[in-house]
């Protein structure tokens, strides 16, 4: 057994993180645990840990059952206790979301919590990387978090709550895991080093701590790697263990992209890939760092990071083009047939300014200016259309070069209402990047603005829940502020389909003869095609 297993927290002193430790005492105390947690936080902060610890309190056979009776730490000598610590108890139910993320795998989830615990008081679901749920296992899961039966509780972990569904974080009480400072950390590491009976300096021990990136669990594996290849304990060769080990140098790396050199950056890219590092890590220091240094730009405390040695050389806009390039690599990364090659295409972007020329490319060949014929705005006299009329496949005759100019013009609106004219300009600057956004949305239309969140009114309930990924949303949200000048949220609520107008037929068949298309339906088979494929 590893050093992290083996020496994991199994008491509620032994939770390493102050503000975890200090919240979940108060939580036992109360006795009322609810039925739905969050445990949110960095990769080796001890979320499955406390999840496991909080189980034990919960069906510690020495804990009072009385409803809302103080409930006291694990004796981790009952039955239950030495169960849920050996993973072998049956009501202790652990799932990775990651390999369980379908809609199946949720209903057979929902099935089995009907059933009554077999042993414990409580049955408790600790799910792993809640994030990973696709969105129909994330709706499917959250009727059950909805109106969950009395003998269940779900203990959900994840590194990215952001991606979780905000209608199952509303649900849920949040404890919040931040990265582990120093001090934590050298805690966890203390207990180790005395349970192994370890010779090692005090202040080679900060020094694992200082290196480990706020993660419990790397200190303890770096320290067992030590140990175990006989390294010398003392400060400098603990140091010199860990610089030599390293497979990623984040301040050579960002002194390169810094200094556009493309040959030098793809080489510090090769050599993560050749000492078995990996480009998801990589990425990951990457844009902390970055994030930190556009926070520090922008006069914001952004931890002990801050505006790194060097980082003076990137401006606001060379940290946020960054920002975006890597992003959009670390995006590319699981279907990659080579590991590393979104990383060097990203480096090549950037080192080589093709971010910038592909930008402008995309603009002259894609970008389609609003009708210079009617006025744009809410103002006395603006040309209204109706909503019927306007058709996706508008032609309009346009100045040559109006394709050089930006691709959304800022309308100021002064009223509370988005103007049809309006809506078009918005649907005109969504289709070049997205045409399946610009398609979902000719079945949905503006019904309120107070100048800060855009509702929609969406006429199918499929398409309200497309508009409403993550992806697409925030693209629909980045043109309309764009558009309005300023910050929009966009919220989705589903309303009724206009009325569908009956096509005029000059020469009406003589029997029952239907029209089968006309140009309504022309655009709700568009719509299918550019959702589902030809």
């Amino acid at each position: 057994m590893t050093l992290y297993l083996k020496y994991r927290g199994q008491t509620l002193e032994e939770i390493d993180l102050q503000e975890v430790r200090e919240s979940l005492k108060r939580l036992a105390s109360s006795g009322k645990i609810p039925h739905a947690l969050l445990f949110s936080g960095p990769k080796g902060s001890g979320k499955t840990s406390a999840a496991r610890i909080l189980a034990k309190i919960i069906n510690c056979e020495k804990n009072q059952p009385r409803r809302n009776a103080s409930l006291g730490g694990p004796c981790n000598k009952c039955e239950q206790c030495v169960s849920i610590t050996k993973g072998s108890n049956i009501d202790i139910i652990e799932l990775d979301a990651a390999s369980h993320r379908g809609i199946d795998d949720v209903r057979a989830l929902k099935d089995a919590v009907k059933l009554s615990a077999a042993r414990a008081r409580k049955k408790v679901y600790i799910i792993d990387e809640a994030h990973m749920l696709t969105l129909e296992a994330s709706n499917a899961l959250l009727k059950t978090l909805e109106e969950p039966p009395d003998h269940v509780i779900f203990i959900l972990a994840t590194t990215n709550p952001e991606k979780l569904i905000e209608t199952i974080r509303s649900r849920c009480l949040n404890i919040v895991f931040k990265k582990a400072t120093p001090d934590e950390i050298t805690r966890s590491l203390d207990r180790a080093v005395k349970g192994e009976k370890i010779k090692i300096k005090e202040d080679a021990v900060k020094v694992i701590a200082e290196k480990s990136d706020g993660s419990f669990r790397d200190a303890v594996k770096t320290l067992e790697q030590l140990t175990s290849e006989k390294e010398s304990l003392d400060k400098k060769s603990v140091e010199e263990f860990l610089f030599k080990r390293k497979t990623f140098n984040l301040e050579e790396f960002l002194a390169y992209l810094a200094g556009k050199e493309t040959k030098k950056a793809l080489e510090e890219v090769e050599q993560v890939i050749q000492k078995g590092g990996s480009m998801e890590n990589l990425l990951e220091l990457l844009l902390v760092r970055l994030r930190a240094g556009l926070l520090a730009k922008l006069g914001i405390a952004s931890g002990p990071e801050g505006l790194w040695p060097g980082g003076e050389k990137f401006s606001k806009e060379d940290l946020m083009n960054l920002i975006e390039i890597f992003t959009q690599a670390s995006s590319q990364l699981k279907g990659a047939f080579i590991e590393q090659l979104p990383v060097e295409v990203a480096v090549v972007k950037w080192c080589e300014g093709i971010a910038e020329q592909s930008q402008s490319a995309r603009l002259d060949q894609n970008s389609s200016p609003p009708p210079t014929s009617a006025k744009l705005g809410r103002g006395t006299g603006s040309a209204h259309i109706r909503s019927d009329s306007i058709s996706p496949n508008l032609t309009q005759t346009i100045d040559p070069g109006a394709r050089r100019q930006a691709p959304a013009p800022v309308i100021k609106i002064e009223g509370k209402e988005i103007t049809e004219e309006t809506w078009r300009v918005i649907l005109a600057h969504v289709k070049p990047i997205n045409t399946s956004i610009e398609a979902l949305l000719r079945a949905a239309k503006p019904v309120g603005y107070d100048g800060k969140i855009l509702t929609l009114g969406v006429f199918y309930k499929f398409h309200k829940e497309r508009l409403e990924e993550n992806n697409y949303r925030r693209v629909l949200e980045d043109v309309a502020t764009q558009v309005l000048g300023s910050s929009v949220r966009i919220v989705c609520t589903l309303t009724e389909p206009p009325p569908r107008r009956e096509p005029e037929v000059k020469n009406p068949p003589a029997g029952p003869e239907a029209v089968l298309t006309e140009g309504e339906d022309k655009d709700i088979i568009k719509i299918a095609e550019e959702i589902f494929g030809n």
